[in-house]
């Protein structure tokens, strides 16, 4: 509920702290006294449209301050706040704040810059406000529907349950349908390009083997003049290597002879040797690169064929066997398809026998708690002096492209407030104050649990007194028994059955005009009420007519 409200520089205020309780809370003053202005001060808090005419005279900033207070965060507020990342701890006040300025505002949660949508959001949860301008809470038709939900105590979760089974299994079916569709389209080209693949049949790795066999051929054939010479120099009776076999054969015949020819011997020896490993591995070379046309030619071919491969299917050539499994994988989608979808369908179809089953019967409990509904409403009208008026609350079947979570139906509250007059939305009443009735009938025949925190009533008892006045400060004050509810008031039995009464009062001091607020004592409340009933002077039977008003309650 909200605890504490701070106002600096709107319009005629200066500086205003008010501290709230839970209950009855009534605002009363007179006429141009600055009620309105209160309200708008804590409109914009809630997030209204910042208006720079709202800034004091003078003045080049102001501010709001509210302060709400819980035993716990109400859950549509906590997931907003969750949303934003805006972190309460236990027991810690929410704090909405907005700073203006002529060239704009600022929103603010706990101290954290935030968006001024996010303060209208939490706004429709933590406070109503009924009056002239109302465009929120019960005048709105989007929110009818849950209202009488709650009222039927009906099994709307278990409805929005079925209807998110139900999509889910009409989503899986769209999706294998059209999977199967898009893979029968491809049909013919999966087949056909299977067949060149398969054809061709690509092996991984075999690109890297290719490309080294070809580049060993081409270097092969750079390099095949040089290797002919070189084996042409080592081949033959007159090579260098046979005249090496021949000096050491003949050196061999003589070595004996002295230990430099022994010596030599065994060099020349080992020359021949290394002469020899040399011609092998020329030979061996020559063998590896040996340059085969034909051979050159079909790597070449199979390397064009491989990489045209690739570049048609958008992969790598190592990737062309995962792409044939893939194409594979679609034949075989197609053939299981037909046996997918079945099951699917069939999903599908008890999803939606589910969801209509359940739509059908929260639509025959709306229309039993309809009925009822209206009938408590009409109950209250006469009291409240609206007895020539009609209440109905109008259930329309949905087309099945409109049906959702919640339900079938689309719900509104209609009112017509003469008699032979159609029946019409509550926004389109034409009197500010019966507006406000009419509302105060429906929350008293919702008994709304789940509403916002705090109730603000505008000037409900407008154009009423008497019986009818204290009609509507018995139910105000039977409707903050669960809760706080405020209430701007003109009327003295409204005044009396709050248990927190501040009065609203504007003063001039020389140029300067000033709107303040006092929450009065047990003294002040019986001054206040005893002026509101008699007007400018102050009498001594309007005091005792007071005293009877408060003892009364």
């Amino acid at each position: 509920m909200l605890t504490r409200l701070s106002i600096r520089n709107i319009v005629l205020i200066e500086a205003l702290d008010l501290d709230f309780a839970g209950g009855l809370g009534v605002l009363t003053g007179e006429t141009g006294a600055g009620k309105s202005i209160l309200l708008d001060a804590l409109g914009l808090v809630l997030g209204n449209r910042a208006d720079g005419g709202l800034l004091r005279a003078g003045e080049n900033r102001a501010s709001v301050t509210a302060s709400f207070g819980f035993a716990a965060l109400p859950a549509p507020v906590a997931a907003l706040l969750d949303d934003a990342e805006v972190v309460l701890e236990p027991g810690e006040p929410l704090i909405l704040k907005r700073q203006l300025r002529a060239d704009g505002s600022k929103a603010f949660i706990n101290d954290q810059p935030v968006g001024v949508a996010l303060l209208r959001e939490l706004g429709g949860h933590l406070v109503e406000l009924h009056g002239q301008h109302d465009d929120r809470g019960l005048v709105n038709p989007r929110g009818h529907r849950a209202l009488l939900d709650r009222y039927a105590r009906s099994d709307a979760a278990g409805v929005e349950a079925a209807w998110r089974v139900w999509r889910a299994a009409e989503d899986a079916l769209a999706g294998a349908r059209a999977r199967v569709a898009q893979a029968a389209a491809d049909r013919d080209l999966l087949l056909a390009h299977l067949a060149e693949l398969t054809a061709l049949a690509p092996e991984a790795g075999e690109e890297e083997q290719l490309a080294e066999a070809r580049a060993t051929m081409q270097k092969g054939e750079r390099l095949s003049g040089d290797l002919a010479e070189l084996q042409h120099l080592w081949a033959g009776s007159d090579s260098a290597l046979a005249s090496l076999r021949a000096a050491a054969r003949r050196l061999d015949r003589i070595a004996a002879e002295h230990p430099l020819l022994a010596e030599a011997l065994a060099s020349l020896d080992r020359a021949v040797i290394e002469a020899g490993e040399a011609e092998d591995r020329i030979a061996r070379a020559a063998e590896a690169l040996a340059h085969d046309p034909a051979a050159l030619d079909r790597i070449e071919t199979r390397l064009f064929d491989l990489r045209a491969a690739a570049r048609k299917h958008g992969c790598r050539v190592d990737d062309l066997p995962g792409c044939m499994l893939a194409m594979r994988a679609g034949l075989d989608a197609i053939e299981n398809g037909e046996a997918e979808i079945a099951g699917l369908e069939q999903a599908a179809r008890v999803a939606g026998h589910d969801y209509r089953a359940r739509a059908g019967a929260l639509s025959a409990v709306r229309a039993e708690a309809a009925a009822r509904l209206d009938k408590a409403v009409a109950g209250e009208l006469a009291p409240l002096k609206l007895d020539t008026a009609r209440f109905r609350t109008a259930i329309v079947r949905l087309p099945e492209e409109r049906w959702g979570p919640a339900g079938m139906d689309a719900a509104e509250f209609l009112i017509a407030t003469n008699p032979g007059a159609d029946f019409a939305p509550l926004a389109r009443i034409a009197s500010g104050g019966e507006l406000s009735r009419f509302i105060l009938a429906l929350k008293v025949a919702l008994a709304e649990e789940g509403g916002a925190a705090t109730v603000i009533f505008d000037e409900i008892d407008r154009g009423v007194g008497g019986a009818v006045a204290s009609a509507i400060g018995e139910r105000l004050a039977r409707l903050a028994g669960g809760g706080q509810l405020l209430a701007v008031t003109h009327s003295p039995q409204v005044a009396a059955r709050g248990q927190q009464h501040y009065v609203i009062a504007k003063s001039n001091e020389g140029t300067v005009t000033r709107t303040s607020v006092v929450l009065l004592d047990s003294a002040g409340r019986q001054e206040e009420i005893a002026r509101m009933l008699s007007g400018a002077e102050i009498t001594a039977e309007a005091r005792a007519q007071a005293d009877r008003l408060l003892e009364g309650v």
